[in-house]
């Protein structure tokens, strides 16, 4: 496994040291210069050249001069610092998926081709690195410490950052991006991650107003296909999301003038008279709130906790087309997943299923083929399709397999089995020969997603 040069073999010389004491200078006197916040970096720049000439006459007078490629260089490393991830900042290559680091000196990089390489080390040590994720954390307003080991935030090009530390023998971090942020549904057929007749199927269910629930396992492209289907969602529409940390992203698309996204808030340190961090705002709390707000309809960017309970009765009791993502290896699969989440908050099986089957209509699976390890790449695909049919025996939902994955060819056919939301479908322009001819040959010219 090759060794990936990430950061240009100059700045190995920085001393980072010097990097952390002139940021903090900088941070000083940008905060103390009051600008507003579309001009900070700006303003950053003019304050980051005059902190290093200072530092540079400081340099001169006690008998050394540093070249102008390595004040360069030093001007460059203290503005990643100060606005954007400091050392983890080269890590952020075009190519590079994810991101996992095991202290200061071990990193990983996850390629878009699905190739796993060695990275450079971020710190000069574990302290160091974890007083960069504290720094980091204070930036967004977050904490991080060894009574809050956990740290969750979204980074600037979009990318999750999850850290953890005493819990751990060394600081663990994982940065997840997405590299599709802007992928439509017509994008995913050419990358092969949806067939034609698939794309039109979903496409007709999100116009229908079909509540919709994408799951698969992880790195799987749930995130990917949701926000996709999102973007068939008429603009003239009042709808929301709702997510713990943002990663759907749809508002900054600006496709949809009435999309309200929100996300949900960590507490602080002190302690409320309920027992919770005080200002803490669950995502079950606004998921409950956005069901007061006009919305016709809400996505949930992942379902795991306490929110499966507003996100059904949003389903159930709303105008549908509400979403949402699932860790769950199929469809029937899915279904346990809720009602193993809604037995953790006293919703026995009986009424959890009886609810689904009322609140669920269609249950879209994602899943990720990985041949890296004998020299291929990473395939993602729609493997099955689900439609949610009311009761069925034995108390549970009953499903019929509208879509399904057919051996060793990645995507998924029609059945032959009609939907039950046929009139629906057609009313928003589905053409059902698409499930009676079958599979449409697909010209893979995308490359694999």
């Amino acid at each position: 496994m090759d060794e990936l040069e990430v950061l240009p073999a100059p700045a190995q010389d920085l001393d980072w040291r010097v990097v952390r004491q002139l940021r903090d200078v900088v941070v000083d006197r940008l905060s103390a210069s009051r600008v507003p916040q579309a001009h900070q970096r700006e303003r950053g720049r003019e304050i980051i050249q005059r902190t290093v000439a200072s530092w540079v006459q400081e340099q001169i007078a006690s008998g050394s001069r540093p070249a102008s490629s390595y004040t360069t260089l030093l001007q460059e490393a203290i503005f990643d610092s100060v606005f954007q991830l400091g050392r983890l900042q080269s890590l952020l290559r075009p190519d590079v998926e994810n991101i996992e680091i095991h202290g200061c000196d071990t990193t990983w990089l996850r390629l878009q081709s699905g190739e796993l390489v060695r990275g450079p080390g971020v710190a000069d040590s574990d302290e160091e690195l974890v007083a960069e994720l504290q720094f980091l954390a204070s930036r967004a307003g977050r904490s991080l410490s060894a009574s809050h080991p956990r740290l969750h935030m979204e980074l600037p090009d979009g990318s999750r950052l999850a850290a953890v530390i005493a819990t751990t023998r060394r600081p663990q971090v994982v940065i997840r991006r997405h590299l599709l942020q802007t992928a439509t549904v017509e994008d995913l057929v050419t990358k092969g991650a949806l067939t034609p007749a698939l794309a039109a199927f979903l496409s007709a269910a999100v116009r229908a107003k079909r509540n919709i629930v994408v799951c698969g396992g992880q790195n799987s492209g749930k995130t990917t296909l949701i926000r996709s289907l999102a973007g068939l969602i008429p603009p003239h529409e009042r709808w929301a999301t709702a997510e713990q940390e943002y990663e759907l992203h749809l508002d900054k698309l600006r496709q949809h003038p009435h999309l309200v996204s929100f996300q949900a808030r960590e507490g602080g340190s002190e302690i409320g008279a309920d027992g919770r961090a005080a200002g803490e705002v669950s995502l079950q709390e606004i998921v409950r709130d956005s069901l007061r707000m006009n919305l016709s309809r809400i996505l949930v960017g992942e379902v795991r906790g306490s929110e499966v309970i507003p996100m059904l009765d949003a389903m159930s009791t709303g105008d549908g087309g509400s979403m949402c993502t699932l860790h769950a290896r199929s469809a029937p699969d899915a279904v346990e997943r809720l009602v193993v989440l809604c037995g953790r908050y006293g919703v026995t099986p009986d009424v959890a299923y009886r609810w689904i089957a009322g609140a669920v209509d269609l249950i879209v699976h994602l899943q990720m083929w990985d041949e890296s390890a004998v020299g291929g790449g990473r395939t993602r695909f729609v493997s099955q399709v689900s439609e949610i049919v009311g009761m069925g025996e034995g108390g549970r939902p009953a499903i019929n397999t509208l879509f399904q994955g057919q051996g060793n060819i990645p995507e998924a056919v029609p059945t032959g089995i009609a939907p039950q939301c046929a009139p629906e479908l057609r009313r928003n322009g589905f053409d059902m020969g698409w499930l009676q001819h079958g599979r449409v040959p697909l010209a893979q010219t995308g490359g694999v997603w």
